[in-house]
């Protein structure tokens, strides 16, 4: 099958994924497959929450819009236009996928089909549903694709390479596990936003959009603010109201009522406004509902202690005040080409 050919099943799987939003899907008449396939996805997305409570109907929308958004035929053609037409040879990679956020490992997903491999998938038990009804979505449109995919609830058998996430725990037996194959191990990492003082209550806010979608619990989402000396937080939670109705979902809530009386009977000194605390620690992976933050003398001293902890890090947030940063409330819109952990999946895969 051509790469030409699965990129046009995926362009299609986009304009499914177009039809659904929080404030109302409604069906394409133009998308194929829709009488087989809108409703039940509709009900899945609306059920998600029973597999998964962090997996509320908002989160999961919000992800299937970013996918939507992502596969377009001018995105796919942007994204391919450097690498090969196809694989040197068909292998299958086994993927062992994260569960912390809707659809996490669909990108590694797609990075395997498109660069001409077969795909052995052990989802997470986090996350179970989506990807595997997406599959069913494109064997339809494709069945040669269907040929090529394939899901696992045990142990990855009979593979000729790997991507594995998880946590640093993890990647330990990962590594040890899978150290015979060429493998993409992912660890652990957090994102940061660097302030100056000069950000607009516009910024602010869609920096709240980076700490708080998905609950804060993706590798992309703000953990850890580096603010100068004598920096005014008033400005940083006036913009965080804008996200205050988060504290009436019962887990996070439950999260941010522990964390904060931890903090409290440790005697650290917090800042609090009543759905989000946060505390000078030089960590960058604070607990839900808290963020981080460290004062800095200068800029030079925050850009070397980033170089130094590149390999913990996933984003960096700024107003270009860090080479190569991201713009206030872009960490969870990702492009194609935006690799996590900076590794490129695909040139992994091609060569192969």
């Amino acid at each position: 099958m051509s790469q030409n050919n699965k990129k046009k099943s995926f362009i299609e799987l986009g304009k499914f994924l177009a039809q659904f939003s929080l404030d109302a899907s409604k069906p394409n008449e133009a998308v194929v497959f829709n009488d087989l396939f809108f409703d039940r996805f509709e009900n899945l997305i609306k059920e998600s929450q029973s597999h998964n409570g962090w997996f509320t109907p908002e989160q999961v929308y919000f992800a299937v819009q970013s996918w939507a958004k992502a596969l377009t035929e001018e995105n796919l053609n942007q994204w391919l236009s450097a690498y090969p037409q196809m694989a040197k040879s068909v292998k299958t990679v086994g993927l062992v996928l994260a569960g912390n956020i809707p659809l996490v490992g669909f990108h590694d997903f797609l990075s395997v089909l498109v660069s001409g491999h077969k795909v052995l998938v052990k989802t997470s038990s986090n996350d179970q549903k989506l990807l595997p009804f997406l599959a069913e979505y494109l064997g339809a449109v494709s069945p040669e694709l269907k040929n090529q995919i394939t899901f696992t609830s045990g142990q990855l058998e009979n593979y000729d390479a790997v991507i594995a996430t998880g946590s640093n725990n993890t990647a330990r037996y990962f590594e040890y596990y899978f150290k015979d194959k060429p493998s993409i191990i992912r660890k652990s990492r957090n994102s940061v936003a660097v302030l100056n003082g000069q950000e607009t209550s516009e910024q602010l806010t869609a920096l709240g959009e980076d700490i708080f979608r998905y609950f804060g619990l993706g590798c992309r989402n703000v953990s850890k603010l580096f603010v100068p000396k004598g920096y005014d937080f008033k400005a940083f939670f006036e913009a965080m109201f804008a996200y205050q109705d988060v504290i009436h979902y019962e887990k996070y809530a439950h999260n941010y009522d522990y964390n904060k009386a931890v903090f409290l009977m440790s005697n650290f000194k917090i800042l609090d406004n009543g759905f989000l605390t946060i505390k000078e620690d030089n960590s960058y992976a604070s607990p839900i509902s808290s963020v981080f933050y460290e004062y800095y003398d200068s800029l030079e001293e925050v850009k070397t202690r980033l170089e130094t902890d590149r390999d913990l890090l996933q984003c960096i947030v700024s107003n270009n005040l860090i080479e190569h940063s991201i713009p206030f409330g872009k960490t969870q819109k990702p492009e194609l080409w935006d690799y996590a952990d900076h590794v490129d999946t695909l040139a992994f895969l091609f060569d192969l």
